[in-house]
């Protein structure tokens, strides 16, 4: 759906990006990883037809994005770090308005404004002004204004910026919802942000790319440990026992943080999870938490944007 050759854009002497070559299948969520200043937003502005690249060429579905922008930017919706909302407007009139500037039948407007309501849980709040809204609601807004019009291609730069734990839990059920349906380009320069959502991660470091791959990819190209955690309560011995004796798994290390609860690092694949569950629940735990281990993702963090080992 995305292909993307040897794109640049310099300012004068400076270069922003440079040479970036990457393709994005249709359907496929891909994440945009990098540092402040890498050139994620750059591309995106390029990609959403909003700036023109010094070289390089994009084709969306097989068409030259620069040959016929007007008709190419009607099959993308483009959510911009700072979301383009008219304060005084209800977010059903910004959303109806919106769906009109895109070319949406106006017969149609009414069921599109619902429809994306709806997926972005703004349903309820359709006759709010705009101006009385919270940071996260406005996100939702921003989200809603690049979907109301059902682009093919979705653009979004850095959509969880700001938002509390629980809105940011809701941004990724809400952007991994969108897969199959569109597909989507999401910006961020949080791991841990991007690798629960996205299919696979695209890293520019200083405006080139430097890495693409799913994460256990990455991971082993860089030679990233693998890591699971466990917090349990129950009889800690056995369990990490238990959890030694899977198939697969190098090692067990053991953090009492209660009398009788503890958190067990496991050396392991992230497709032993299911197994892992299964043989601590089977020795008799109560499992509070089973995720990737924090150190794991900071680790591969810092060595793709080079400020760890080299990459």
């Amino acid at each position: 759906m995305i292909q993307v050759e040897q794109l640049s854009k310099y300012y004068g002497a400076r270069a922003a990006i440079r040479n970036l070559s990457f393709r994005i299948d249709s359907g496929e969520v891909v994440g945009f990883l990098g540092l402040n200043g890498a050139g994620k937003t750059t591309t995106l502005r390029i990609l959403g037809c909003v700036l023109l690249p010094t070289s390089g060429t994009v084709r969306l579905d097989g068409q030259d994005l620069l040959s016929a922008p007007r008709q190419l930017k009607a099959r993308i919706g483009f959510l911009p770090e700072t979301p383009p909302l008219y304060e005084d407007m209800t977010v059903g009139e910004y959303l109806a308005f919106v769906a009109g500037l895109r070319g949406v039948d106006p017969a149609r407007i009414p069921a599109r404004v619902g429809e994306t309501e709806e997926r972005t849980g703004l349903a309820a709040i359709d006759a709010e002004r705009i101006s009385t809204l919270s940071h996260g609601f406005r996100q939702r807004v921003g989200v809603a204004q690049a979907l109301v019009h059902a682009p093919e291609v979705l653009l979004l730069d850095e959509p969880a910026n700001g938002l509390d734990p629980v809105q940011n839990v809701e941004m990724r059920a809400l952007v991994r919802s969108l897969r199959g349906d569109h597909t989507v380009l999401v910006s961020s320069h949080i791991l841990p942000e991007i690798a629960q959502t996205c299919d696979r991660l695209l890293v520019v470091r200083d405006g080139e790319l430097v890495a693409q791959g799913s994460e256990a990819e990455l991971q082993e190209r860089l030679g990233v440990g693998t890591g699971v955690e466990l917090e349990i309560a129950g009889p800690v011995e056995a369990v990490a026992s238990a959890l030694r004796n899977v198939p697969g798994v190098r090692a067990v290390a053991v953090q009492m943080v209660a009398p009788d609860r503890a958190v067990l690092r496991v050396d392991a694949p992230d497709a032993l999870r299911p197994a892992l569950a299964q043989a601590a629940l089977a020795a008799g735990a109560q499992l509070f938490r089973l995720d990737v281990s924090a150190d794991r993702l900071e680790s591969l963090f810092l060595k793709l944007t080079g400020r760890g080992a080299s990459a």
